[in-house]
């Protein structure tokens, strides 16, 4: 293998560079598909999984176990960019998380046939015996103390969020290392078919996977996620030769903590004496471990005002975040009280089947992820290049600012529909329909009116998320990439628990607006287009306070 400086590989197979980058990229891609596919479809009906069959999980304790592996993948990112830096550098990095991912996605079919649920889970706990009327003294079985398999679950969501997290945090990264020395353009169009690839993932997940899991069984429905990370793994390594790897060279994050306390006048928490000479003499410990070739202390001073010029962007991206996460919690809960046609009812009365199969209600997410696979090919062949010929091209920081401003219409609209729901019901002009096993009464507006807001948002990812990515990625000092996308991750997750939190606080009985004990079930006598316009406001402030971070950075 050919050695760059700093011990950077350069590709093994022979040919032009161009080529091996070519395959290198269309690896990478292929590899995140497969990944993200694996992905949606571990999470599309992981309640519907946890409620069903043997677990019997309760919907809130199934949606708690949700909640906790989605959060945990996004919030546990930085400690795969952090690995990469330190110790395995991101090709060992990626390797070692899909094993781990692999492993621990294992389980979920596993646990599906009995001889397997026994092996992880061991026997199911007895029923409890309840007095069900205590005035005769009759007794019946109740539900198990206890939610069964629990510990095993929560392990292995745990591990697999942890695999999932390193991957996400460094598989973006490594991926544009292989075009960034071909210019900015090259990163750029990287990306924008890093994205696209991520979208074709979940259009085969929500299409198949849920379907399967759905409509035929558990245990093929898990097996499918497990096939695609295997053959992703397998892809990955067989692609190494093509790959140009890149050493750890050790993460200054250490050294940018130590610098931003001293910068705030907190010396004394940075250390003093002794030990900031230490320091300042390389002391391998306190500079994250570092490796041969590291930054000097002059470098690691460049790179805290570059990292001090990037915070303030990224964290601009919370309430981004928040409105985003909407489309995955409100955003359907608000369909499912809109009239829904009879191609995705479900029920005996408007029954719709193909073959006798019911459509998955998964696929009402598929507006969003349609509107990314038509556009990011219209951007990068025709949109894009037109723009780049006349001088036109925006930066990364004003497309970014451009979607912060569609997903602000996206949530205005959302607002807007919720309030003339509202006045639906409050006329009587509804009607019932049966979804799954629950049934809802739902206003008479046809659920295609939420199309502008799932549109909208899909095209601020255009505009926000992808060059964010990119931002991240090309303004991120060199030895701080892995931990800077992580970063990037970890603030998605971060929105998306201020923005459950929210939704929680405005629940509290004393006059919350998402409060509706007389109507268990239903959004009909809550006041969601008010959480809108909360949020709208919100992400108000966030555009004109991005408007005025870009224009100064």
């Amino acid at each position: 293998a050919g050695r760059g400086d700093g011990g950077e590989r350069s590709p093994l197979l022979g040919g032009t560079p161009f080529k091996g980058c070519r395959a290198a990229c269309a690896a990478v891609l292929a590899v995140e598909g497969l990944e993200r596919a694996a992905f949606f479809g571990i999470t599309a009906n992981l309640v519907l999984y946890l409620t069903n069959g043997p677990f019997g999980w309760g919907g809130t304790q199934a949606s708690r176990a949700c909640l906790f592996f989605l959060g945990a993948s996004y919030l546990l990112s930085p400690v795969g960019g952090w690995l990469a830096d330190v110790y395995l550098g991101r090709y060992g990095t990626v390797a070692l998380s899909f094993l781990l991912y692999l492993l621990a996605a294992c389980l979920l079919p596993v646990a599906t046939w009995l001889d397997g649920r026994l092996s992880v889970c061991g026997q199911l706990p007895a029923d409890t015996i309840q007095n069900c009327s205590w005035r005769r003294g009759g007794t019946c079985r109740g539900q198990p103390p206890q939610q069964y398999c629990a510990p095993t679950v929560y392990s292995g969501l745990l591990l697999l969020a942890l695999g999932v997290s390193s991957v996400r945090a460094n598989l973006t990264s490594f991926g544009a290392d292989q075009v960034r020395d071909r210019g900015g353009d090259a990163t750029r169009r990287f990306f924008n078919w890093f994205y696209w690839s991520i979208n074709i993932g979940a259009v085969f997940s929500l299409l198949v996977v849920a379907f399967v899991q759905q409509n035929i069984s558990f245990l093929a429905g898990y097996l499918i996620p497990v096939a695609c990370l295997a053959l992703a793994l397998l892809i990955f390594l067989l692609a190494t030769p093509t790959f140009i790897t890149k050493p750890p060279t050790g993460s200054q994050v250490s050294a940018m903590i130590k610098l931003a306390l001293q910068s705030c006048g907190c010396a004394w928490l940075g250390g003093t004496g002794a030990s900031a000479r230490r320091w300042e003499a390389g002391d391998p410990l306190l500079n994250g471990g570092a490796q041969p070739g590291a930054p000097s202390l002059e470098e690691d001073l460049a790179n805290f005002q570059v990292l001090a010029r990037i915070l303030p962007v990224m964290l601009t991206f919370i309430p981004y975040w928040m409105v985003y996460f909407q489309m995955q919690s409100t955003y359907y809960l608000q369909g499912l009280h809109l009239y829904i046609p009879s191609i995705f009812q479900r029920g005996q009365d408007r029954a719709s089947t193909l073959q006798g199969y019911t459509f998955p209600d998964a696929w009402l997410l598929l507006a969003n992820v349609v509107v990314l696979l038509a556009l990011v090919p219209l951007k990068d062949h025709v949109i894009d290049p037109f723009l780049a010929r006349r001088r036109l091209l925006p930066s990364a920081l004003k497309r970014m600012a451009l979607g912060m401003f569609f997903i602000l219409a996206s949530i205005l609209a959302a607002g807007v529909l919720e309030r003339e729901r509202l006045q639906y019901v409050r006329r009587n002009q509804t009607v019932p329909q049966l979804i799954g096993k629950d049934r809802y009464l739902a206003a008479t507006l046809p659920i295609w009116w939420q199309v502008p807001q799932y549109l909208l948002i899909g095209v601020s990812e255009l505009f926000a998320s992808i060059p964010g990515l990119e931002f991240a990625y090309a303004e991120a000092p060199k030895s701080m990439k892995g931990a800077i996308m992580g970063l990037f991750f970890f603030i998605s997750g971060v929105g998306s628990l201020l923005g459950s939190g929210l939704l929680t606080l405005l629940s509290l009985p004393a006059r919350g607006w998402m409060r509706c004990p007389e109507d268990y079930g239903s959004i009909n006598s809550c006041r969601m287009d008010n959480y809108f316009f909360l949020l709208a406001g919100i992400q108000s402030v966030t555009c004109l306070l991005f408007a005025w971070i870009s224009r100064r950075y």
